[in-house]
């Protein structure tokens, strides 16, 4: 198998949710006072008999007006129609802005091709209207556009690919693991969104169930250790990529 980071870029938000693009060669963080600060990056997987696309970024563009994750994936040697799989940990806006993108002032599927694989519970729960980390918009071009695969708990979607109903970050948050041959790759989502997280235990006012997510975290440490899975970070600073290795009860991370 092969992986691509897809790096959309860093950026910092604040108490409205907006995220503002931030680099921080001309930007400092001072200048952005209550605000976080996250790095967006999706994910390519190479199998034998897919391309998948392991969530989809905010879908900002370049300077070209085109997609960023559209580029990065030409970047990687593909075009956006090769992608046959778009695995979705979960539909928050930092990981579905990209789903779709507006062409002559409408908004159409990025990936119009692929089958899109959603947590059921998910899919509901971004239609509710309870939360605004979630745009309806997206979900309605999706609904009357795309092939859409509703999964619900955890299972097999096909040889070589399942998915775990993990429900800590957000309810219906999931995870999955790629399998083929000797190589196993895991995708975390946002349960395990950056290497860091392994290194000290912590529950964040953020996610769904915080000491759930905690839990999550360090078991899929060990794990990743035990089964030397390759892990992809999805908000990695650094390493986007990386085996985990678990020692005198505390875990680093060798990037890939």
């Amino acid at each position: 198998m092969q992986f691509f980071p897809l790096k959309e870029g860093s950026y910092s938000v604040d108490a409205s949710k907006k995220f503002i693009p931030f680099d921080p060669d001309i930007h400092t963080p001072q200048e952005r006072p209550g605000s976080l600060f996250i790095h967006v990056q999706p994910f390519l997987v190479k199998t034998s008999t897919d391309l998948i696309l392991f969530d989809a970024g905010l879908g900002f563009k370049n300077d070209q007006g085109e997609l960023i994750i559209y580029q990065n994936i030409r970047n990687a040697g593909f075009d956006p129609e090769d992608v046959t799989l778009v695995l979705m940990s979960h539909l928050h806006y930092d990981h579905t802005g990209g789903l779709i993108v507006e062409r002559d002032g409408k908004f159409e599927p990025s990936f119009p091709s692929a089958e899109h694989v959603i947590q059921r519970g998910e899919w509901e729960t971004a239609f509710s209207g309870k939360s605004t980390s979630y745009k309806q918009a997206i979900f309605e071009v999706l609904q009357r556009s795309v092939n859409l695969t509703f999964i619900e708990g955890s299972g097999e979607l096909k040889p070589g690919i399942t998915y775990e109903l993990s429900g800590g970050h957000c309810q219906f948050h999931q995870v999955f693991l790629i399998h083929e041959g000797d190589e196993k790759i895991f995708f975390g989502g946002d349960e395990l969104p950056e290497p860091e997280q392994l290194l000290r235990k912590f529950i964040a006012k953020y996610d769904f169930d915080g000491r759930k997510a905690m839990e999550l975290r360090d078991g899929f440490g060990k794990k990743a250790f035990e089964e030397n899975w390759l892990c992809l970070f999805y908000h990695a600073k650094t390493t986007p990529a990386g085996y985990v290795k678990y020692a005198n009860e505390s875990f680093t991370v060798v990037p890939a």
